[in-house]
């Protein structure tokens, strides 16, 4: 799956189009490489992201085939850590 797609679905960025200008801007790492919005990712890929307020460090744990409700979002991914900035 997209890298920008998974962000959407997992509503870890809301909206797909913020998703691909956040990756697009070097601001997301897939395994402490950069990476553009058509990077291809898979269960246990870690993502660093760097968002204006926080810096999200996560593992992916499964991808979805297709649309995932609201409230079983949260169960794509694990957060390692979350730095907030100042």
């Amino acid at each position: 799956m997209r890298l920008d797609k998974f962000l959407k679905i997992s509503r870890i960025i809301k909206r797909r189009p913020v998703a691909k200008a956040v990756c697009d801007s070097n601001h997301v790492l897939v395994n402490d490489q950069l990476a553009k919005a058509g990077k291809e990712v898979k269960e246990g890929d870690t993502l660093r992201i760097d968002l204006k307020s926080k810096i999200l460090t996560c593992r992916i744990l499964s991808i979805p085939t297709g649309n995932v409700r609201a409230a079983d979002a949260s169960s794509l991914y694990e957060i390692i850590s979350e730095e907030v900035k100042e």
